[in-house]
């Protein structure tokens, strides 16, 4: 009898996940000039956010009051304390919502750039599938699971400001959860292409992905993470399309190798 294939550990599928991150950055030498095109739209959008991020941290001290009635008539330093937990955990949940829609709303303004680079990635590694749906349809297909994602996302990030209020570990949950949480949601959004251009839907890209939860999620919160650096987003935005190509492929057990001349993943179920 064959031995039983033994399945790689959590953290190996997690830290392999951040790896597929950092190979979407490959493309930077294979594709330079579509690199430098995707960095536009993510740049020209995250100048709107950023604007927004600055706004909202401006103002609050003024948002931590409006939402800490409560506290008005509390005692120093439990007033001053709580509208700081307060404004912490708003900024938060806010960054945690921001880094979605932003990648949402990049990914839509992109289209055209994007799906020339997700071309580009499954060329290397097979061939560019064909899902059989028109140019129109898969945009609103797009558009819809967006719009399915963005609701749990606001349900994050709702979440997350409550828990910012758990003394003393709310702060550091807020920060783990919304990598880790926040991070399946984005790869979802990432993957995006790749799903749609086989002609899956969004329950059927879900279940692809949770056979490989682990290195979904790593690939997700290391996107997370990376957007959060200023000017990260610009910059990784392209390879995270790549990296997200890579992530379906290897979810739904197809070649990662260049070309497709290796051996398929090994390790996909």
């Amino acid at each position: 009898m064959a031995p039983r294939q033994q399945r790689p550990s959590v953290v190996r599928e997690f830290l392999s996940g951040v790896a597929l991150l950092f190979r979407g950055l490959r493309v930077w030498a294979t594709a330079p000039r579509l690199m430098v095109l995707g960095m536009i739209p993510a740049l020209v959008v995250g100048l709107a956010f950023v604007a927004g991020i600055i706004t909202l941290g401006a103002n609050v001290e003024r948002l931590a009051e409006v939402i800490t009635p409560f506290a008005a008539a509390w005692d120093e330093p439990f007033r001053t304390g709580t509208r700081i937990v307060a404004g912490l955990a708003l900024l938060a949940s806010a960054v945690t919502l921001a880094i979605y829609a932003y990648t949402t709303i990049t990914l839509l303004v992109g289209q055209p750039f994007y799906e020339r680079i997700w071309m580009h990635v499954e060329r290397r590694f097979g061939a560019v599938p064909e899902s059989g749906l028109t140019t129109w349809r898969a945009l609103w297909r797009g558009i819809g699971a967006g719009i399915r994602i963005i609701i749990p996302t606001v349900l994050l990030a709702l979440g997350l400001f409550l828990l910012g209020f758990v003394p003393a570990v709310g702060p550091v949950l807020v920060v783990v959860l919304g990598a880790l949480v926040g991070g399946w949601l984005l790869a979802l959004e990432l993957t995006g292409l790749a799903f749609d251009g086989r002609g899956r839907t969004l329950r059927e890209r879900r279940t692809a992905l949770r056979t490989r939860r682990a290195r979904t999620v790593g690939f997700g919160a290391a996107s997370y993470l990376v957007f959060l650096i200023p000017l990260g987003a610009v910059v990784m935005m392209p390879a995270a399309v790549a990296g997200g190509t890579l992530l379906a492929r290897s979810a739904l057990g197809e070649p990662i190798t260049d070309s497709g001349r290796g051996e398929p993943d090994r390790t996909a179920p």
